[in-house]
């Protein structure tokens, strides 16, 4: 015997199926929130491009006026930080005012999200004329693939 659901049930059940997505989108938001939004106060994010080739994925970010010294790459799970500081030159004249001051300075941190299987044994940076071009080669995906463990015959 099949039982039916009234109108108030009805209500309920679109209402919990509309709190749950909205808990999912809230929770995409805060990733994305997460990762756009520099997480030290007073950081500066710089800009990015994340490109991929058949073997490759090379993400390309601007920082002009900053040294290979003053950057450091790191990458953990599924995620790649470029972070470091930019110091801001001493004059040698003496400055009264600044009319228009729009580049950057101090701390930058930029957190790219990689959804690639990639190898960080392999992976190379260099910087020129104010590009970081890092280079992360990507590793065929093994999940559902069989590998074979050899046997050994103990006496």
């Amino acid at each position: 015997m099949v039982k039916s659901v009234g109108a108030a049930g009805l209500e309920r059940i679109e209402l919990k199926r509309l709190t749950e997505r909205v808990g999912q989108l809230f929770t995409v938001l805060q990733e994305a929130a997460a990762v756009q939004t520099a997480e030290i106060p007073g950081t500066w994010t710089p800009p990015a491009d994340v490109c991929e080739t058949a073997n490759t994925i090379c993400v390309r970010i601007e920082l002009p006026g900053v040294a290979a010294s003053q950057i450091k790459i790191g990458l953990n799970g599924d995620n790649l930080r470029i972070y470091g500081e930019k110091k801001k030159s001493v004059s040698r004249k003496r400055i009264l005012s600044h009319l228009c001051s729009e580049r950057s300075y101090g701390h930058f941190d930029r957190v790219v999200p990689l959804r690639w299987t990639i190898s960080a044994q392999d992976a190379k940076a260099e910087l020129s004329q104010g590009v970081l071009r890092i280079y992360l080669p990507k590793i065929s995906d093994r999940r559902g693939s069989e590998f074979r463990i050899p046997i050994r015959e103990v006496d």
